[in-house]
């Protein structure tokens, strides 16, 4: 498992501190968990979604493509 040092100011340390005491987790425990409800993946997570995905759809390639790049455009207006 790898280790990352990040800078957080002294009153958003605590408050994640006591969150995660609070929840009787780590705080790595806890940003693991914030990283995957903003749907932050590691490629090997993502490739193994797209093939889970492919194989329940019934969309050919350039329908899928077509449908993925309207809903990159639809989230960037929303933007």
């Amino acid at each position: 498992m790898s280790r990352l040092t990040i800078t957080l100011s002294d009153s958003r340390y605590r408050a994640l501190k006591e969150a995660a005491a609070q929840r009787d987790k780590t705080i790595g425990q806890l940003v693991d968990e914030s990283l995957d409800f903003y749907g932050i993946k590691s490629r090997e997570q993502a490739l193994d979604l797209v093939r889970r995905a492919r194989a329940r759809s019934s969309l050919t390639d350039d329908q899928a493509l077509a449908l993925a790049q309207d809903e990159v455009r639809a989230v960037r207006r929303a933007s």
